[in-house]
């Protein structure tokens, strides 16, 4: 396949560079917003609909904070100290989603303990909101020619090469798999399963499992992060060390939910 010739800047306001990866974000906070409102208006939500703009403004700053964070603690620490003023640089790119996930969460956290609301009933209502914007973020990554793809075998028939990549390689556009697997599919996935009222842990355990485990696979397909390794876990990515934690605690979630079931 050749790589399409997507210009990675949607448009310049005067000296301002308006990148698809940014664009992306507010895609993706804008549907979280529209299907939030949605389902504010169920009996079973627990949030009224004059709440989703404070839970959307909540989830946004623990995006971005976290995300960063993440991405400085997680791929850029040495960096971080050898120049500490780069981790406030956002407009020069890095950002983790596992950080960004941990923020959110932290976030959510404030904002159950806000409108007096248990937190699991909050992060299970917000868990659906999330994978498409995750997809559009990695739409941004495959448009601005980021986090692509090991090198591909010369049979597979949808690898390319994209323009930037000095090796000038045959990889995988593992950011379209990812788009598809993290964002399609697992937004299908819970979509469905939260069409009927379901046990707490039930949204935010499938969150966690279904993103630790399509994420863990395509990392076999996604070019590692030059000059990092996994601490723990010899043999991984670092994407997939994080991806661990997740998988186990989406387990220990479904099964307090089937428990919350029984009850």
């Amino acid at each position: 396949m050749i790589y399409p010739k997507f210009d990675p800047v949607a448009f310049k306001l005067g000296p301002l560079e308006v990148h698809w990866y940014g664009l992306m974000y507010l895609f993706g906070l804008a549907f979280a917003f529209g299907l939030a409102w949605y389902r504010a208006n169920r009996t079973d939500s627990p949030l009224a609909r004059n709440q989703v703009e404070d839970l959307i403004s909540y989830g946004a700053l623990g995006v971005i904070a976290g995300g960063r964070l993440g991405y400085v603690l997680f791929y850029g620490f040495d960096y971080f100290l050898s120049d500490p003023l780069w981790a406030l640089r956002i407009w020069e790119g890095g950002m983790s989603f596992h950080g960004g996930l941990l923020g959110v969460i932290v976030a959510i956290m404030f904002y159950a303990r806000r409108i007096n609301k248990p937190f699991f009933d909050v992060i299970d209502f917000v868990a659906p909101l999330a994978p498409i914007g995750l997809g559009l973020g990695r739409l941004g990554n495959f448009i601005g020619q980021e986090l692509w793809g090991r090198e591909a075998p010369a049979d597979f028939a949808y690898g390319m090469i994209f323009p930037n990549d000095p090796a000038q390689l045959y990889r995988y556009p593992s950011q379209l798999f990812e788009a598809f697997l993290e964002g399609l599919v697992l937004f299908v996935i819970l979509f469905l399963v939260t069409l009927k009222p379901r046990p707490r842990y039930t949204a935010s355990g499938i969150f966690l499992l279904g993103y630790g485990v399509f994420r863990f696979i395509v990392e076999y397909f996604r070019e590692p992060d030059e000059g990092i390794t996994s601490v723990i876990l010899g043999g991984l990515t670092r994407g997939q060390e994080l991806c661990v934690p997740m998988i186990l605690g989406g387990v220990v979630l479904l099964v307090l939910a089937v428990r919350q079931r029984g009850k």
